[in-house]
């Protein structure tokens, strides 16, 4: 059996490596592959966002008894994360180097503190909280893996 933190954190790698490939190629100025490399970090991240979401905090406040634990903070993140890869998109797409680069800068020092909270937190609290559905909710999480994904 899986652990859904181990699960978690090596999506969490792969997101990484996929915006360090977009991250590059706006360095670069190469704005096709920049394009390309970034809308393909945005399905990958928005794919992480439903698995936390739609599978993880639901079944996690059901089993801590509440709607308002950390799941809550971590949701308001989502939302200023997806406002700030809203934003970049933009710049990729105005071909603006220093505009992606100053929502990228917020987005580093907010995505190192939000992952710090679930990495060290709340995937250990939900592999201790839900350890008998721990299949279940990785199914589901992989059945979300294979569903499209578009950015709102």
């Amino acid at each position: 059996m899986e652990k859904i933190a181990t699960y978690l954190d090596h999506d969490h790698r792969r997101c990484n490596d996929q915006y360090a490939l977009a991250e590059s190629e706006v360095i670069l100025r190469h704005w096709d592959a920049a394009t390309t490399n970034f809308s393909a970090f945005l399905a990958m991240f928005g794919r992480h966002l439903d698995k936390e979401e739609r599978v993880l905090f639901p079944r996690l406040d059901h089993a801590l008894g509440n709607g308002y634990g950390p799941t809550v903070v971590m949701r308001a993140e989502h939302r200023q994360i997806r406002e700030m890869l809203r934003e970049m998109q933009a710049a990729i797409a105005r071909h603006d180097c220093d505009g992606f680069f100053d929502q990228a800068d917020m987005l580093r020092l907010l995505m190192r503190q939000h992952n710090l909270k679930e990495e060290g937190i709340l995937y250990p609290q939900a592999d201790f909280v839900l350890a008998q559905q721990a299949d279940e909710v990785l199914a589901c999480m992989e059945q979300l893996e294979q569903a499209e994904w578009s950015v709102a």
